[in-house]
């Protein structure tokens, strides 16, 4: 009965493929040594031709026999546990469950790569975890924690099935040690919709626009134009990163991006202090930013669109942010279900896309993602690991609550909320998608002295830039 569930999922998502036409655009992916990049027009290959009930991965196969019914594999993930990405994603896992009869037990948690790294170091380390840095997985392949995919998992068809570059985002020395799972889009800007309208304010198109309207706000005594901090917890600081990368993408070309985070430019660059220069143009002129870079430092990042929300009308107007930061707004923080959203997006609060500065380098969008790597090797761990990289996983999470995916057999029209099919359509007409820059340098780097020097920098208001891009320079591992 189990089996013939899945077959009928199979089916329908076989239909569903059938239907999905190509989504125009073309994209260039800069993430790793190499520049892969789809072809405008290009159809991607999906797996609809596959008997029903069976799929290209081995054991996924076995599994849904029946063949490792009774076991269990456990899965860690750093979302907040009963926080809406956890919620959605353990109800994603549910098909799995039963069409294989396997039990998931799925640890979601905050402190996470501190007790992700005190289990590894201790050999309790779990079955499947989830990781957003490859320098991260990088880290853990070398020590030889994880295990090596490429000795089993069908990575020609993982290869097929992604957008271009994700593949070799979760290989290193030329092996498969991560599949990903879910991608952002971070070059986005929310606004109040009804404020901007009350006011005959426009959303910007160009940095020009977007630094006059700042200043229009300000001349209108409404308040400050921007919303920003980057407290986070055992994280903070990655906000101001996340500007950093977006404007490099919009300043320099794409590989001056990638020779940055690979170190084969100094991190404090000419063209990296440039971005930075751009930066303080809005982080640190008087009035722009709410409550000054004090706010910035000390306020957590679910409260900092807070004032846009102020019942009195908005105090601060605009907001860089990922399209999760929708699940933090209202006096209850991190709502499971979109519905319960107090502001809903696309109808109180918008967002725009992060305007381009030079005209030569087009419509860069900077993102990031999930990956999930493996460090026990069991054929039932390794069945749902091959089950996360099907598009039907990624649809079933969709479904659930929004993500974008980077399995491109997920049809568009999967995405029916209002951040996902416009940050779908974003991805599809980007010219250049940067990936989270910090999340590709050795981790000590872009998740230690890159977070902490942007903090000392907004500590001191812009000042000592040189200075503080040097140290961090001076803080690269040798070799």
């Amino acid at each position: 009965m189990k089996k013939h569930r899945w077959s009928i999922a199979l089916v329908a998502l076989a239909l569903l493929l059938a239907a999905c036409g190509d989504t125009g655009g073309e994209t260039t992916t800069t993430g790793g040594d190499e520049e892969p990049t789809t072809t405008a027009g290009e159809e991607p290959t999906t797996t609809a031709g596959a008997p029903a009930g069976e799929t290209p991965y081995t054991e996924l196969n076995a599994a849904i026999a029946g063949d490792y019914e009774g076991t269990s594999v456990e899965i860690v993930a750093q979302w907040a546990p009963d926080g809406a990405e956890a919620t959605s994603f353990d109800l994603a896992l549910q098909p799995f469950r039963d069409a294989t009869g396997i039990e998931v037990n799925f640890e979601p948690t905050v402190e996470y790569e501190t007790a992700l790294q005190v289990r590894v170091d201790g050999g309790n380390a779990p079955d499947l975890a989830q990781i957003a840095q490859p320098g991260k997985m990088q880290q853990y392949a070398d020590a030889g924690s994880l295990i090596n995919l490429s000795e089993w998992f069908n990575v020609d068809q993982l290869t097929q099935d992604q957008v271009a570059g994700f593949v070799e985002l979760g290989s290193h020395n030329g092996d498969l040690y991560g599949v990903y799972y879910k991608t952002d889009v971070k070059s986005i800007v929310w606004y109040p919709i009804q404020g901007f309208a009350d006011n005959g304010y426009e959303p910007p198109t160009t940095w020009e626009e977007m630094i006059a309207l700042s200043d229009q706000i300000v001349a209108d005594g409404n308040g400050n134009p921007w919303c920003i901090s980057i407290e986070s917890e055992a994280a903070d600081g990655w906000v101001a990163t996340d500007w950093m990368e977006d404007i490099l993408l919009r300043t320099a070309p794409p590989e001056i991006y990638t020779q940055w985070y690979n170190h084969e430019i100094p991190f404090n660059d000419p063209e990296v202090l440039e971005a930075a220069e751009y930066m303080s143009q809005i982080w640190f002129t008087p009035d722009y930013a709410y409550g000054g870079n004090t706010y910035i430092n000390a306020t957590f990042i679910g409260n900092t669109q807070d004032p846009m929300f102020d019942p009195a009308g908005p105090q601060c107007w605009m907001q860089k942010q990922a399209a999760w930061i929708p699940g933090f707004w209202g006096e209850n923080k991190d709502f499971t279900d979109p519905a319960d959203w107090p502001n809903k997006p696309g109808e109180d609060v918008g967002f725009f896309y992060f305007p381009t500065i030079e005209e030569e380098f087009g419509q860069p969008v900077l993102g990031g993602g999930d990956m999930f790597v493996m460090f026990n090797d069991r054929p039932e761990v390794r069945a749902l690991l091959e089950y996360l990289a099907t598009a039907e996983s990624s649809a079933a999470w969709i479904e659930r609550g929004g993500f974008v995916s980077p399995n491109v057999n997920v049809p568009l029209d999967s995405y029916t909320t209002y951040p996902e099919t416009e940050l779908s359509t974003m991805v599809a007409n980007a010219t250049t998608f940067g990936f989270d820059a910090s999340d590709l340098m050795p981790a000590d780097v872009g998740a230690g002295t890159f977070w902490s020097g942007m903090v000392e920098w907004v500590a001191a208001n812009g000042e000592g830039t040189e200075e503080i891009f040097q140290s961090i320079e001076d803080s690269w591992p040798a070799g």
